[in-house]
């Protein structure tokens, strides 16, 4: 296939916009980190609920949509915690409950429309609940983690975790995870395509084991490495250990993989390539987060252990 240079200048063009965008989101603080995941959120949602109704061949009415999406965002406001507070009005006590509120209402009103809704189609619209607004609560929630909080959960009395300097900055643990995927995306792709030579899934036949196993290994290369970089050109910017560096990157490497072929089952069943057409030449917000819906969770649950105790 000759190369195409309108094609290629399209994707470098949107690519850029897209990292430009993201890096002011969530770099500049908290609240452009909010506004940043808000958008993520409904973007997300809208693909999801049309891919659900693609598949199952049915419908939602407007205030259906609206009302599981605003739903969903009071799950995700619910995260916030006290950083997210102006004064002493926080957005958790104060906004989470009305929008979610709201949304129960637009979601009544639109089931009883004249739409014909299908149950299993109502069934796989919840599983957004946990696959989107839950998922990306916990990224909001991931945000900020203190030092304190850490010594607090994490087992101060056990001496393998004394010294250990980790969460300076609040944007540090996104980011590792936010990079971690983005070099494992690419370098799967890079590997696969040199030395690849065993598929991985029907699911997604360009995908090999080879180029896997090397996302994984430099993804996590990474993780081990930013630490050791901050530590040597900016320290008051040193957020994690290269231990606890390597283990999330390599976590949200594994599961980001399982989140690009989780998505990619419902394009396949929905019959689309592309879940919408946000990025030109990328896709849509799924496509762009899909690794990350899955690898949240587990990153947060490697790094926050009371979350069975609070």
């Amino acid at each position: 296939m000759a190369f195409n240079w309108q094609t290629f200048r399209t994707r470098t063009l949107s690519s850029l916009i897209f990292v430009a965008v993201m890096l002011a989101g969530l770099l500049w603080n908290q609240w452009s980190f909010l506004v940043l995941f808000s958008i993520v959120h409904f973007g997300c949602w809208w693909e999801f609920l049309k891919l659900t109704e693609k598949i199952h061949n049915t419908s939602f009415h407007v205030y259906t949509k609206l009302g599981l999406m605003l739903m969903g965002y009071g799950l995700m406001l619910w995260f916030c915690d006290p950083l997210f507070h102006i004064n002493d009005y926080g957005i958790k006590e104060n906004i989470s409950l009305p929008v979610s509120a709201a949304g129960f209402a637009m979601l009544v009103i639109g089931i009883f429309q004249k739409n014909t809704i299908k149950l299993k189609a109502i069934g796989m619209a919840v599983v957004g609940f946990l696959y989107i607004s839950m998922t990306l609560g916990m990224m909001i929630d991931i945000y900020g983690f203190t030092l304190d909080s850490w010594n607090l959960y994490y087992f101060p009395e056990s001496s393998e975790w004394k010294g250990v300097t980790l969460f300076y900055k609040p944007w540090i643990l996104p980011i590792v995870v936010i990079v971690a995927l983005w070099i494992n995306d690419t370098m799967a792709y890079l590997v696969g395509s040199m030395i690849g030579r065993t598929p991985m899934t029907k699911i997604s036949p360009k995908k090999t084991w080879e180029g896997t196993i090397g996302g994984i290994i430099l993804a996590g290369g990474l993780g081990f490495l930013i630490p050791l970089v901050f530590d040597i050109q900016a320290s008051n910017l040193t957020g994690i250990d290269e231990l606890t560096g390597l283990i999330i990157a390599v976590a949200a490497a594994i599961t980001g993989t399982i989140g690009d072929l989780f998505e990619s089952k419902l394009k396949r069943l929905a019959g689309v390539k592309d879940s919408g057409n946000m990025m030109p030449g990328h896709g849509g917000f799924l496509d762009r987060f899909d690794s990350l819906l899955f690898a949240i969770p587990v990153c947060w649950l490697l790094l926050y252990p009371c979350a069975f105790q609070c």
